[in-house]
Order: structure tokens, then sequence, then C-alpha cells
């Protein structure tokens, strides 16, 4: 705009003039024009980021907790927050090792027992231990620390989508559908379903006279089925019931469960 008010400001002297001016504006015009090009290129990478991170997978966190754990509410109060946010599927699996010690948790389940056991190997860790998260099927931390989650949910979040992965239920079957891969890998195919709130009066144990209030209790968690990558995935499952569930794909690791590559609601 600079160069165009000086030339504007001008009075020409004669139709030379004239016409030389005419031929300034041009040029400058069309040095401008390649100016402003790289910024519209880079506008639209700007708006090309932004509608990945809007189809980024929601970040995956297992609680794995108990009612006979003198611990665990703080971390099932952390839980009840993190069910709220739309960038986050949480999962509360409550074990059953403490139930030897006056309360049998009324949500156990060996099987989640299992499943952080398995958790455990793959991480090479000696022992398992209530109130734990894990996030992204990876990242081990205490179920109460909410700065250390909250970092490690940034984390996972700003990462570029593996896969995208859809789930659409229609009356008694679910379509599961994702894009084949540029590179294979094992991985396989969960359902889980969960009840999104439950409040339990303890009446024994290390929590006993205490009401905690849970959320989104798993109350199963199914491999419905492999997948390598190579070729699309497109599935279809039974599923009945009233209860939400979520679509998880989760690489297989050497010893146990690998990294969650994508995670999708059912709708």
């Amino acid at each position: 705009m600079g160069l165009i008010h000086r030339i504007s400001s001008s009075k020409p002297q004669s139709a030379t003039l004239a016409l030389a001016s005419r031929r300034a504006v041009l040029a400058g015009m069309l040095r401008l024009c390649a100016l402003a090009a790289p910024l519209i290129a880079a506008g639209g990478i700007w708006g090309a980021d932004r509608a990945a991170a809007q189809e980024r997978s929601p970040v995956v966190i297992e609680l794995y907790t108990s009612q006979g754990c003198s611990s665990c509410p703080p971390a099932d109060a952390l839980m009840r927050d993190l069910a709220k946010r739309a960038d986050v599927i949480a999962l509360s699996l409550h074990v059953d090792y403490w139930d030897y010690i006056g309360w049998k948790d009324k949500f156990a389940d060996p099987a989640f027992t299992a499943r952080q056991r398995a958790y455990a190997r793959q991480a090479k860790h000696r022992s398992i231990y209530t109130p734990q998260m894990i996030v992204g099927g990876t990242d081990h931390v205490v179920g109460t620390h909410a700065k250390d989650v909250a970092a490690l949910i940034a984390r996972h979040g700003a990462k570029a989508p593996a896969l995208t992965l859809s789930a659409a239920r229609s009356g008694a079957r679910m379509q599961v559908s994702a894009p084949a891969l540029r590179a294979s890998r094992p991985m396989v195919v969960q359902v889980v379903r969960y009840t999104p709130s439950a409040s339990v009066k303890i009446l024994r144990g290390e929590n006993a006279g205490r009401t905690v209030d849970y959320a989104n209790i798993v109350t199963e968690w199914s491999r419905v089925g492999e997948w390598d990558g190579r070729a699309p995935l497109m599935m279809d499952v039974k599923i009945g019931g009233d209860a939400p569930a979520v679509v998880i794909v989760q690489e297989v690791a050497k010893r146990g469960p690998g990294a969650i590559l994508a995670a999708a609601r059912v709708k």
C-alpha cells in the first residue's frame, strides 16, 4: 500500500510519465502478490493442521482401581472429571487382588487384573498397583498424580493420528472401518462396554463407611478381531444392549498390549 500511495499522490506531467507510473504500479502489485503467495499457501497448511487436529483420536486412559484400596478414591474422582472431556476416553477397570482384605469389589473382574499384569510385563515392571493409570497403552502413571496425567494427555493429544477409525451402530450391528496403513503391523480390534456412573457404599475394608462415585466402569473388554493394516479395515460386529461402547485399535507388542493407535466412541 505504501508504494501505491506514493505513486497516486504524485502529479503526472505528461502521457509518458503517466504510462510509466501505471507500469510502476503494476510492477509493485505483482511484487506484492509474489510476497503474499507463500503466506496464502501457509494458511492452507495451517487449515489442514486444524482439520487434522479435529480428526485426532481421543486419548484413552485406563484406570486400574479397587473399592478395597484406600488410595483409590482420589483417582476415581479424577476419572469423573476426565470422563467429561471430549478429547479423552476414560475407562475404569476394577481389579480383584484387593478383595481379600475385607471388601469384595462388585465391579472387579479377573480379566482386568490380567490386562494390568500384561501391561506390566510389556513395560518390564515386576509388580502392579492401584491406583494406576495407563495413557495411550504406553505410559504408566500413578492415578492420583493429576499434573502428570494432564501432561501425558497433552503429549498424546498432540500426536498426528496413526489412523482414522469410525464405528457406527445400526440396531444390533456395528460397522467398524479404517483405511489401510502405509506400514503393516499386528493389531487387535477391541470393543469396550461400560457403565457411565455408579455410586457404591462400602461397608468393610480400607474404605469402610465411605460412599464412592465411579465413572465409566468397564463391564466388558472384548477382542473382536485382528488386523495388520495392509487392507482397509471393514468389520461387522454384533452388539447388544444399551450400554455405551468404544472401539479401540491397539498394537500387539512382544510381551503384552502395545500402543493404542485409535479409539472411537460408537455412535
